[in-house]
């Protein structure tokens, strides 16, 4: 008979990925995006092994595994979330799961933390056990370790990519609206603390604090939860091993941008009708419309090439801040990557999206205008062709080719075509 399964979880990717890689090994899964009603299923039915989310809607997921041991003691419980922590694995399993898994995670790891949940749980029934030893012996047992750079090819492509893909549009625009003002953000505070430094501590040293103070806009993204066009370059690998199409990932591609330049465009709005720019008098927007300038002013090629520079890192950083499964350990791998396109001094479109508007909206005020500078030259004509188009499309270059595809050549090709 088929071991049986319950899943709870209001990610559908999460319940259509436990329904593949269950389903193979023979499970009879059964999914709901709905606490109350697994708990209804949990009442009525006699499961094996019940796998459940931590943050639900309207619910929280230690009251449900808690109430999940009330009503099916015989099953194998086991807590799944994207914000891991030591103590909320210590408190899940005070309240009757047998296992506790951090997301993302790969088919080897949710197969390895069910495996040990149910040896556990059931260890006086050795026939099925020894059976289900067999199929699962293979896989290696989870940790909470940081992931390895093949372990994070498999999360990006198998479910990072996937998950962005199946999401709602509506939630996408929002995420993305964020983003493009968390970019902004980190564009702002850089501008901030850097505007007049450069007579003081040199040019080297103000772009050096300026990348570190721009570093802040990625961690809102990675850590606070955000979509941005730049680091969803890596969906590229979902399509390569044929988890999603191309079509999906630039119909998602499309969302994204549009959402970023509204929210960056929102932060630069923001920032024109504070009168903060009137700060050392008018010099920070002084500033900001020299460096809007510069930018509009770059040659196609050179736009291009800096571009790719960025994504490149930028996707690095990305890639490592998810090896980490610890929020100080995101912080770090985002900080030096960032840090350090922002102080070479490399192109990013969606950044751009606040600094050109930025500096087109200042450029209307007596008095803030530096001495020598053409503004009529500076128009949103220029931001489209002059930078727009060939940061874009470089920043696709440098994060599908040198990031996406690099990684799915080095780890995920072999194993596929085979």
């Amino acid at each position: 008979m088929a071991e049986r399964m319950l899943v709870i979880d209001d990610d559908t990717a999460v319940l259509e990925s436990c329904q593949a890689i269950f389903g193979a090994e023979g499970f009879e899964v059964t999914p709901t995006t709905d606490p109350a009603e697994g708990l209804k299923l949990a009442t009525g039915n006699s499961y094996d092994v019940i796998l459940c989310d931590w943050k639900m809607p309207g619910f929280d997921g230690l009251d449900v595994v808690a109430e999940l041991e009330k009503r099916s003691p015989e099953s194998a419980v086991v807590m799944f979330s994207g914000y891991p922590s030591v103590g909320r694995a210590t408190e899940a399993m005070k309240r009757g799961a047998m296992d506790f898994l951090p997301k993302p995670f790969t088919p080897e790891e949710i197969g390895a933390v069910v495996q040990k949940a149910i040896r556990r749980k059931h260890t006086q029934e050795k026939k099925a056990l020894r059976r289900f030893e067999k199929v699962m012996d293979k896989f290696p047992t989870p940790s909470m370790d940081d992931k390895g750079p093949k372990n994070i090819a498999e999360t990006v492509a198998q479910n990072v990519g996937v998950a962005k893909a199946n999401s709602p549009w509506v939630t996408l625009f929002v995420l993305g609206v964020l983003a493009g003002a968390y970019i902004g953000f980190g564009g702002l505070f850089a501008a901030s603390v850097t505007f007049d430094a450069a007579p003081i501590v040199g040019i080297g040293i103000k772009k050096m604090i300026g990348g570190a103070a721009f570093s802040i806009g990625l961690m809102l993204v990675i850590i606070a939860g955000a979509e941005l066009f730049t680091g969803n370059n890596l969906m590229i690998s979902s399509v390569m091993i044929g988890e999603i199409t191309w079509k999906k990932m630039l119909a998602k591609w499309g969302v994204v941008y549009v959402a970023n330049f509204v929210g960056s465009v929102l932060l630069a709005l923001l920032f024109y009708f504070s009168g903060l720019w009137k700060v050392g008098g008018n010099a920070l927007g002084a500033a900001a419309v020299k460096v809007a300038y510069a930018k509009v002013h770059l040659s196609f090629g050179e736009a291009f090439v800096r571009a790719v520079g960025c994504n490149w890192m930028v996707c690095l950083a990305v890639w490592m801040a998810l090896a980490s499964r610890t929020v100080i350990g995101k912080i770090f791998a985002i900080f030096f990557p960032i840090m350090g396109f922002v102080a070479i001094g490399f192109e990013h479109c969606v950044a751009n999206m606040y600094f050109i508007p930025n500096g087109i909206f200042l450029s209307h005020w007596a008095g803030v205008v530096p001495a020598g500078l053409d503004i009529s030259s500076l128009t949103w004509g220029a931001f489209l062709v002059n930078n727009l188009i060939p940061v874009t499309i470089g920043n696709i270059v440098g994060g599908v080719f040198f990031v996406g595809l690099g990684y799915w050549g080095a780890y995920l090709r072999p194993s596929y075509a085979k």
